[in-house]
């Protein structure tokens, strides 16, 4: 029997210490991403915030988790950290003649991507996003490979304090970033809509809403007495009904779980698989 290829992940955990869904779901998909392919995927995770632990160039694959806390970068140590970082994978990826890195980003780390590459605002919304929304694509999350297999819209998990909007589309036009979705259309709303994906470039895409969240621990996770008296408090007791439904609705969450990062994984592994294959013959 061959061996399984190996495709080595690298998972930047942004939680900083606090209790969450968003590293088990990504293991898990990672899990059964590698069961179901037969790959030998190796992952490594590195504490971003608490312990500045950033990634070298070794690995294939980078999947930056969302997390606590404001995105607006404030001066830490570890966000010039995690810049160096996306700064390094992008030099490697111009230069370099075998594999490319490719890289997404979650939430919180999508709002940091989005001000690394300076093509938009990010600022606190009025209230807390935080549920099961539709996500609607524009023309080039219609053609984007992560979103392959969705409709449109498609719905994802939500959970944030701020937003991304106001895109600068002199920077998009010039760096060729493209905007992949936005948020819920709401005409009767005087407030723009914010963005829920970029891809930033042939390497490197992310997403604001929570790809990696699964129904069942979501479900799980919002029965908790604590967590369903939270989302009471906050947003009344059919805002709680509400998203307990759409989490067991076949045709929401988890039709998004099991496509995004998944066709990611796709993605990525087949580009390196073709230049691999490429640099061999030759």
């Amino acid at each position: 029997m061959t061996k399984p290829t190996t495709i080595r992940v690298a998972l930047l955990d942004l939680y900083e210490g606090q209790v969450n869904e968003g590293m088990r779901c990504i293991r898990d998909i990672l899990h059964q991403y590698s069961k179901a392919h037969g790959l030998n995927l190796v992952c490594k995770e590195f504490d971003v915030r608490l312990k500045c632990q950033l990634p070298d160039l070794h690995y294939d694959i980078y999947i930056s988790s969302g997390g606590p806390g404001s995105p607006v970068v404030s001066g830490h140590e570890w966000e010039r950290l995690y810049f160096e970082w996306i700064y390094e994978l992008e030099q490697y990826n111009k230069s370099a003649h075998g594999p490319k890195k490719h890289v997404y980003f979650i939430c919180h780390s999508f709002q940091l991507a989005v001000q690394y590459f300076r093509v938009a605002k990010v600022t606190k919304r009025k209230s807390t996003a935080f549920g099961v929304f539709p996500v609607h694509m524009l023309p080039a999350g219609k053609e984007e490979p992560v979103f392959a297999g969705l409709q449109d819209p498609f719905y994802a998990v939500d959970s944030r304090n701020y937003q991304v909007i106001e895109p600068d589309h002199q920077q998009l036009n010039r760096t060729g970033v493209a905007i992949l979705a936005i948020e819920k259309e709401r005409p009767h709303v005087p407030l723009e809509r914010a963005i829920m994906g970029f891809r930033f470039n042939d390497y490197m895409v992310g997403t604001q809403f929570h790809p990696e969240a699964d129904a069942p621990g979501m479900s799980r996770y919002l029965q908790r007495d604590d967590k369903k008296q939270m989302v009471i408090k906050n947003h009344g007791i059919e805002k709680w009904q509400s998203m307990i439904e759409q989490l067991n609705d076949p045709d929401k969450i988890l039709y998004t779980y099991s496509h995004i990062l998944p066709n990611f994984l796709n993605m990525a592994i087949e580009a390196s698989r073709k230049v691999t294959s490429l640099y061999r013959e030759t």
